[in-house]
């Protein structure tokens, strides 16, 4: 170094300074001390609290009814921190034998009792099981119906339902796509708030229906909650998706995302809903809620048409896809609803529903979010009479069909 020459200042670099330890050593101490605090507690902490006052806490559910020519089959779900020891079951105040590997159901554990009851088909049930300790827990089975045996009829039946109320009527509303080619800009834009408002009506009545389900449950894994976990990893995972797509070339423009990349939004926004669309429809079915006449299977397509109109409304200002390409959007938007009416039909859990169902939400919202942008007018208003006016003809359309589905 030259004389005179000024000495330059030494950066500090974290995790580099001499006599320090690293910044990972720092979070690993508090890190490693909080495990040990947790596990002291859960091998020793109880010991110092002393036995617990008070009878057993005892919360028990049947979490599914399978019924059989004589027998009715519960599987029951202890909710509670203790274990519950069935002593007695009753069917409309008449003692009944039963069998089960366990009289006791461990905390958060399952067990199946089978009932050996000649019940009656179209008659309602109550089922009251006694523990050890004389606490009650009744279930209602307000109609018996034999369960449907999981068979080859079985699935093919769920299939051609899935079928006729899912893939076709979506297909149909995608025929629109050369209606939609020829009208002018601001009738596209209404088109996409109708979207806007189909998608809308169906995250509201899936969180109404959602809801109802969750609490039917036993609630032993969040209840309603589920709702709401199954919704924020949809929303995130869909934002997720639309950064990739746009990373690979699916660029967005003035209007949002590209068209293709809306279509494909919004067929996983209704691909993911029909998952609880199809687990409602199945379970109803083996329980004997929904009968599969013609007018309801109309109701339910007419309900499902729109739903192929909101796919394509994207696409209408655009380059038509290809064939394949539509293929492939109708299949997202609705195949799944034909295996989730098989699983619902055989194995339907109201937990899993509703998580499934939050799911749905979420990508609905999602999707709402994308779609946004692509109604504003030249001003940068996305409300307007225009819109206002095709979002509120969305939510009426939806509405006034899915009055077919209760009539």
């Amino acid at each position: 170094m030259e004389a005179g020459a000024q000495s330059q200042p030494q950066l500090d670099v974290p995790g580099t300074t001499r006599g320090r330890p690293p910044a990972w050593v720092l979070g690993a101490i508090p890190l490693a001390l909080i495990v040990a605090a947790l596990a002291a507690l859960l091998t020793v902490g109880g010991d110092t609290l002393g036995e617990r006052l008070g009878p057993p806490v005892e919360e028990i559910a049947v979490e599914r009814t399978v019924l059989r020519a004589g027998e009715i089959e519960l599987a029951v779900r202890n909710t509670g921190p203790d274990a519950v020891t069935v002593a007695q079951v009753f069917v409309n105040d008449q003692y009944v034998d039963y069998r089960t590997s366990a009289n006791e159901v461990g905390a958060r554990g399952t067990e199946t009792f089978t009932l050996n009851y000649p019940w009656q088909p179209d008659s309602p049930y109550l089922v009251t099981l006694v523990s050890e300790t004389g606490a009650t827990t009744e279930h209602e089975i307000p109609v018996a119906v034999l369960t449907p045996e999981p068979d080859g009829g079985f699935y093919g039946l769920m299939a051609l339902l899935g079928l006729y109320v899912g893939v076709i009527p979506v297909a149909l509303g995608m025929l629109f796509l050369p209606f939609l080619g020829r009208v002018r800009e601001h009738w596209i834009r209404f088109f996409m708030a109708l979207t806007i408002g189909l998608l809308g009506f169906l995250a509201v009545d899936a969180y109404l229906e959602g809801t109802e389900i969750a609490e039917s449950g036993t609630g032993a894994f969040g209840g309603a909650a589920l709702l709401f976990i199954g919704a924020g990893a949809a929303y995130l995972g869909l934002v997720a998706l639309d950064r990739w797509l746009r990373s690979r070339g699916e660029r967005a423009r003035e209007t949002g995302a590209s068209a293709f990349t809306l279509s494909l939004l919004v067929a996983i926004g209704i691909g993911l809903h029909n998952l609880g669309e199809g687990l409602a429809i199945g379970s109803a079915y083996a329980v004997g809620e929904l009968a599969l006449g013609a007018f309801l299977v109309f109701g339910f397509a007419l309900h499902n048409t729109t739903e192929g109109l909101a796919i394509v409304a994207p696409l209408s200002s655009h380059r038509r896809p290809s064939i394949a390409r539509l293929a492939l959007l109708g299949l997202i938007a609705r195949a799944a609803a034909i295996l989730e009416a098989v699983i619902g039909a055989s194995a339907f859990n109201p937990e899993l529903a509703a998580l499934l169902i939050g799911v749905g939400i979420g990508a609905i919202v999602q999707v709402i979010v994308q779609l946004v942008p692509a109604i504003r007018d030249r001003a940068g208003r996305a409300l307007y009479p225009a819109s206002v006016g095709g979002i509120l003809a969305g939510v009426a359309v939806l509405y006034v069909t899915g009055l077919l589905l209760t009539a």
